[in-house]
């Protein structure tokens, strides 16, 4: 989408801004003595478009601070891009006020891999996967899909992107989820099965707007446990990312471990449960690097400061 010299001024003034002050802003100690220096690094966030508020703007602000440090090679969102009623056009005027001058850092100009949440299910989805034609790092090419990358010169992960909001419905009564009944969630389990199946890579994660298993406000998700879980498992899934809760988690169910990424805004406050081994409500992002045998997850908050850290092996013992 082309600019006009106006938005194109304001976009440079902001991530000039934010390119000045992310080296003040994150703690020297965070990266500064154990920074990935090999794998495949990339950030993970959701339900975050608000217009630029303050609480956006101070992750947006971290995320380009971390994606700077660790060389970023591209950001997953999990869903719930533009509240509260998603985006009428890619001429809506939220392209510009929820994701160009908010996310505008040189650091965050990389490959956007992103899904579909309920809040987008208001507005207009389709809109949210054309705009993947007119923006060099917007990519939603369907509703799900898959996308590979090289970890090293021997093994390889392979990202499994789902819409979770037809399997969840609408329960939302008071505002309408569009063209919901239209998605077969029979055909995009099927094809989520073909998918794990023909799968080689060394590496499986699953993405979905909605938890799994979660302490947050929503909770679990009883098609996901259903259905979704068991293929997971069965084609040995080694970690799940979601959003829909505004908080960070980390729950484990069996050898999943799961990732709840959802505090790109507003948060609320998650309880913890049997599965949860972390649990935090606050504005932030869930940094990952991901080598030939682990994969390393750190949850930052809007603060840069760095809450919670762990390990997911490859193959779990």
């Amino acid at each position: 989408m082309k600019q006009t010299r106006r938005q194109f001024v304001r976009t440079l003034f902001v991530a000039t801004a934010q390119a000045t002050v992310v080296g003040s802003l994150l703690p020297r100690h965070l990266f500064a003595a154990d920074a990935p220096t090999s794998g495949l690094n990339f950030l993970v966030f959701g339900d975050w478009g608000r217009n630029g508020e303050k609480d956006q703007r101070d992750v947006a602000t971290q995320m380009a601070a971390t994606a700077q440090t660790m060389n970023t090679k591209f950001i997953i969102s999990v869903g719930d891009n533009f509240y509260e009623d998603g985006v009428k056009s890619v001429n809506d005027p939220q392209w510009q006020s929820s994701f160009e001058n908010v996310y505008a850092a040189p650091s965050l100009q990389v490959p956007w891999q992103v899904i579909l949440g309920n809040h987008d299910y208001h507005g207009n989805c389709d809109a949210q996967i054309e705009y993947s034609q007119t923006s060099s790092r917007w990519q939603m090419p369907a509703r799900y899909y898959t996308r590979k990358a090289v970890v090293d010169s021997n093994n390889t992960v392979e990202f499994f992107y789902l819409d979770t909001t037809p399997m969840k419905g609408n329960d939302d009564l008071a505002i309408p989820l569009l063209h919901l009944h239209t998605q077969d969630t029979s055909k995009q389990l099927a094809w989520l099965e073909a998918a794990l199946a023909a799968s080689t890579a060394t590496w499986k994660i699953a993405i979905g707007h909605h938890p799994i298993y979660s302490g947050g406000d929503h909770g679990d998700t009883p098609y996901l446990i259903k259905h979704v879980l068991p293929l997971l498992e069965k084609y040995k899934v080694q970690a799940w990312f979601n959003g829909h809760d505004h908080d960070l988690q980390h729950l484990q169910a069996g050898k999943l471990n799961m990732f709840c990424s959802g505090a790109g805004s507003k948060v609320r406050q998650p309880k913890t449960t049997a599965r949860t081994k972390f649990a935090k409500g606050c504005s932030g992002f869930t940094a990952v690097t991901l080598s030939a045998d682990q994969l390393d997850v750190r949850m930052i908050d809007d603060q840069g400061q760095l809450l919670y850290t762990t390990s997911v092996p490859r193959v779990s013992t």
